[in-house]
């Protein structure tokens, strides 16, 4: 009896011993897969990110393009709390003017990418623009993706240095895209915000850190959020900082300060709008709510055009002198 007593103990402890040895290179598999900086083939040829001829066309071949090459941006950086030299790209308005708008760009984009939005609030509307690389992408050091929560307390030292540089009379305006709008809605909710931000543009945002990926999980890979989601948070707690389940745009708007407008695409696969629907209604602020018909992740814009810059310039005319 004592020997049977003594083999199971024994097989409960190699499969425990197992158990940590998965969950560790599971960790390590998903950190490099997601987290880490660098090529993430895992997204390549994933149905969730098809968007349509006409909204491929206007990212690849737009006139935007042309007109952010034509620019003559100067070139600002910045040290983030934790040590590391940000850079970013500053353009101010064809005639004098008190009005800014800073952008957030994309998952594995850059700041010239958010062009395709700033050409309109600069030719149309008079605002100076900055679009700055957020930390690991573009000319921006950091070797990992912090998917909005590092990068909130980056936006907000971004645009206290853009105060000081043109006066505390300025108006702002936070537009992000993707992981860029999960980031002005994490910023919306912090304490520190200048209150010289007047409003919030959140185009296809996610709740949490946390529930991105395990959406992603069982849809990419068809495997649970618990238990490699769980130990690869606890990875890049100790390698960046943060863990998926503080990085919460939810938690972050019931808090916010700016009012917001969430846009987000009713067919969207990769970001569900489901998610952009609980936002909104837990948002503590000011809030409007423009859902696109047959407009997959990001693709508003490309679809619908005027009526996209018509919904932006309606609601920032409520908040914006």
């Amino acid at each position: 009896m004592s020997t049977i007593r003594y083999n199971w103990k024994k097989i409960l402890i190699l499969l425990f011993v197992l158990f940590i040895v998965i969950q560790i290179i599971g960790s390590f598999f998903f950190y490099e897969l997601a987290i880490k900086r660098g090529p993430k083939d895992f997204l390549q040829n994933n149905t969730d990110l098809e968007v349509s001829d006409k909204a491929m066309d206007l990212y690849l071949n737009g006139e935007w393009i042309d007109w952010v090459n034509a620019q003559k941006f100067e070139e600002l950086t910045l040290t983030s709390r934790d040590g590391l030299e940000l850079s970013g790209y500053y353009l101010p308005a064809s005639k004098p003017t008190n009005k800014l708008v800073i952008f957030a760009h994309g998952y594995l984009g850059n700041a010239k990418q958010m062009g395709i939005y700033g050409q309109f609030y600069h030719e149309d509307w008079n605002y100076n623009l900055f679009m700055p690389d957020t930390r690991g992408h573009g000319k921006s050091e950091g070797d990992y993706y912090g998917f909005g929560w590092p990068d909130r307390l980056d936006l907000i030292d971004w645009t206290n240095l853009l105060i000081e540089k043109l006066g505390s009379d300025t108006e702002i305006v936070y537009h992000g895209l993707s992981m860029g709008a999960a980031t002005v809605l994490m910023a919306n909710g912090e304490v520190q915000l200048p209150s010289q931000v007047k409003a919030v543009i959140a185009d296809s945002p996610y709740k949490s850190v946390y529930q991105l990926f395990s959406y992603q999980m069982n849809r990419m890979f068809h495997l649970p959020a618990f238990p490699f989601l769980d130990s690869t948070s606890l990875l890049t707690k100790i390698r960046a900082g943060y863990s998926f389940r503080e990085a919460s745009s939810l938690k972050q708007v019931e808090k916010a300060q700016a009012p917001i407008l969430y846009i987000h695409g009713e067919e969207d696969t990769f970001v569900p709008t489901e998610m952009a629907e609980e936002l909104y209604r837990h948002t503590a602020s000011d809030k409007s709510l423009f859902l696109v018909p047959k407009a997959n992740h990001g693709e508003s814009f490309a679809l619908t055009g005027d009526e996209y810059k018509r919904q932006i310039d309606q609601f920032l005319d409520r908040y914006i002198n």
